[in-house]
């Protein structure tokens, strides 16, 4: 069994879910995590002018007040010709997966949405992804340098992986993030379409555990 997380770093709901995750994680050590990126927008040309801007932080209000995280308001605001294009970061936890596989990818999936949400930082900047991932595997037990996610950051490889998750998320039928299913028996059930609490989602998992165990018991 284990969990397989459907999302992208620069979806709102993604970022007030992963604390709810993280929680659900701790009461269920057993079952290792999974992510699939999902390309909210990857490819993006959009360049957020004030209007996009604010449509966003409508979104980020709703958030906040249902998970609690917090968002820098101000440096998005003040950002001039962003680019809204999540493929780059959506990229760099490919990236880190791909040096790490044993690493905890929730770690550096946070780390990524907290540069983004909180420190404001350019999450389309490769240099800047590289650092950010390198510092969550490396406070992870898994020490790597920045130029060596930058490398694999920029291979051909990570961008045919990032592609390849963002065309998985469709073949599942997964069209909005943040989503969490359960791969028991060798079929995957679905835990959670959209936000939900650390309790959802631990009764979620309570409930595909117990299918599975019917249908071992009934074959």
């Amino acid at each position: 069994m284990r969990l397989i997380y459907v999302g992208d770093p620069m979806c709102s709901w993604c970022y007030g879910f992963g604390k709810e995750l993280a929680a659900s994680l701790e009461a269920e050590q057993d079952l290792p995590l999974h992510i699939v990126v999902g390309g909210l927008r990857a490819g993006g040309t959009e360049v957020l002018d004030d209007a996009g801007k604010r449509f966003r932080l409508s979104h980020w209000a709703r958030v906040e007040a249902a998970s609690g995280v917090p968002f820098n308001r101000d440096a998005l605001m003040a950002r001039a010709g962003f680019v809204y294009d999540t493929e780059p970061i959506c990229r760099a936890v490919v990236a880190a997966r791909m040096l790490a596989p044993e690493a905890p990818q929730l770690d550096v999936f946070r780390a990524l949405q907290h540069a983004f949400y909180v420190e404001g930082l350019d999450t389309t900047d490769g240099p800047t992804l590289a650092r950010v991932a390198a510092k969550a595997l490396t406070a992870a037990g898994n020490p790597v340098d920045a130029q060596t996610v930058l490398e694999t950051y920029q291979s051909a490889k990570a961008i045919e992986a990032a592609q390849q998750d963002f065309r998985t998320a469709r073949h599942w039928g997964i069209a909005s993030f943040p989503a969490l299913l359960m791969e028991a028996g060798g079929e995957l059930h679905l835990v959670s379409p959209g936000y939900a609490s650390a309790n959802e989602l631990r009764a979620g998992i309570r409930a595909v555990r117990e299918r599975a165990a019917g249908a071992v018991s009934s074959s």
